[in-house]
């Protein structure tokens, strides 16, 4: 049943949302213990940027973070860096099947912090 119905707020949330190469998509994914953010451009299918809490670049900062929200939030300042070094300044923002509170919202607030217009 919760599968369900996160398919159905996922199939919602996309069916307002299209990333184009002017304004891609940044979708974010998270798990229990992780966080990931990628930023996709749906004309061509191409995923532009990828950041997330596996990564052995972000270990040392992510190691200094209190917690799981502190995590999101230095993902969301590692997307923005690497959306800047591909030329993208603004992106809209797909939270997939979760509510914007908690690690999405850090996750985002992180990226506008770091320059994207979300």
């Amino acid at each position: 049943m919760k599968s369900a119905l996160q398919a159905k707020r996922r199939r919602r949330v996309r069916s307002k949302i299209f990333g184009v190469s002017e304004r891609p998509r940044l979708t974010v994914c998270k798990s229990i213990k992780h966080v990931y953010a990628q930023i996709v451009d749906d004309t061509v299918g191409r995923t532009l940027a990828y950041v997330s809490s596996t990564s052995k670049q972000l270990a040392g900062k992510l190691g200094a973070a209190k917690n799981k929200t502190d995590r999101a939030k230095i993902i969301g300042l590692a997307i923005a860096d690497a959306a800047k070094e591909k030329g993208i300044i603004e992106v809209v923002f797909d939270r997939n099947h979760n509510r914007y509170h908690g690690r999405v919202r850090a996750l985002a607030e992180g990226a506008r912090e770091g320059g994207l217009k979300c």
